[in-house]
C-alpha cells in the first residue's frame, strides 16, 4: 500500500483530557508503549508525521517511538493552545505541507532521498486515544488500494463516522484547512471541516476506534496510568 499510494500522518495528542482529571491522553499506557507510541507504530510506513500536542511530548518523539522507521516527526501546536480538533489538524497539515516544500527545494527527503516523489496523495488524520487503532488503520489502507474518488472515513460497528480516524484525500484536506482559516479554525469542529471534503465510509473491526475519554473507558480497554511523574 505504501508504495502505490503513499501518505502522510497528522495524530492529534494535545486536547485537555477533562474527563481523565487532566491526564494526558498521549501518555496512557496500553501495555508497554504509551497511546502516543501506539499511534505512532500504526503508521511507521507513513512518509511525514506531524503530531499536534503540547513540547513536554518532544522527548518522547524522539525516542524510538516508531520502532526504528527512519521517520521523525514533527511537533506543533496549534494556536491558540487546545483551540479543537481542526485547528490542531491545520497546525500540522500547515507543517506538512510546509515541509513538502522545503524538501522538493532542497531534495533532502524522509523517505531515503528519493528524488521527485512529489506529495503524498492521501493524509491519514488520528486521534491519540484509541488503543486498537492499528487495525483501523489497515482498512483505511486496504480501502485506498483501488484509489477512491473520496477521503475514507472509519464507520464503527454502532454506524458511526469517525473524523479522527480518516484517510484524507491531501489536496481535499488542504483546501478544506485553507477555507476553514479564512474564518478562522479555533474553537470549529471536524464536523465544520468536514462540510468541505467529499468522503464516504469504511467499516472497520469492532474497538478499533474505541477511545479513552474517562477512567472506565480506560479500564475496558486494558489502558492504565503508568507512571507520569
Amino acid at each position: 500500500m505504501s508504495a502505490a499510494a503513499p501518505y502522510d500522518a497528522v495524530v492529534l495528542a494535545g486536547g485537555r483530557s477533562t474527563r481523565l482529571g487532566g491526564t494526558p491522553k498521549a501518555l496512557l499506557l496500553a501495555g508497554d508503549r504509551t497511546l502516543l507510541e501506539t499511534t505512532l507504530a500504526a503508521v511507521q510506513d507513513a512518509r511525514s508525521i506531524a503530531v499536534a500536542g503540547p513540547p513536554d511530548l518532544s522527548n518522547l518523539l524522539s525516542s524510538s517511538a516508531l520502532g526504528g522507521s527512519p521517520v521523525t516527526p514533527l511537533l506543533v501546536r496549534e494556536e491558540p493552545a487546545y483551540a479543537g480538533p481542526a485547528a490542531a489538524v491545520g497546525a500540522a497539515v500547515a507543517a506538512l505541507a510546509d515541509l513538502e516544500n522545503r524538501d522538493s527545494a532542497s531534495g533532502s527527503l524522509n523517505d531515503g532521498g528519493l528524488k521527485g516523489r512529489g506529495g503524498s496523495p492521501w493524509t491519514m488524520v488520528l486521534a491519540c486515544d484509541m488503543p486498537q487503532i492499528a487495525s483501523a488503520v489497515r482498512a483505511l489502507l486496504d480501502a485506498a488500494a483501488v484509489p477512491p474518488a473520496e477521503s475514507l472515513l472509519a464507520v464503527d460497528s454502532s454506524g458511526n463516522r469517525q473524523p479522527l480516524a480518516a484517510l484524507y484525500r491531501t489536496a481535499d484536506l488542504r483546501a478544506a484547512v485553507a477555507s476553514l482559516a479564512a474564518e478562522g479554525l479555533a474553537n470549529k469542529s471536524m464536523k465544520a471541516l468536514l462540510a468541505r471534503v467529499q468522503w464516504r465510509g469504511v467499516d472497520v473491526p469492532p474497538t478499533s476506534t474505541a477511545d479513552v475519554d474517562t477512567w472506565n473507558d480506560a479500564q475496558t480497554l486494558g489502558v492504565s496510568a503508568g507512571d507520569l511523574s
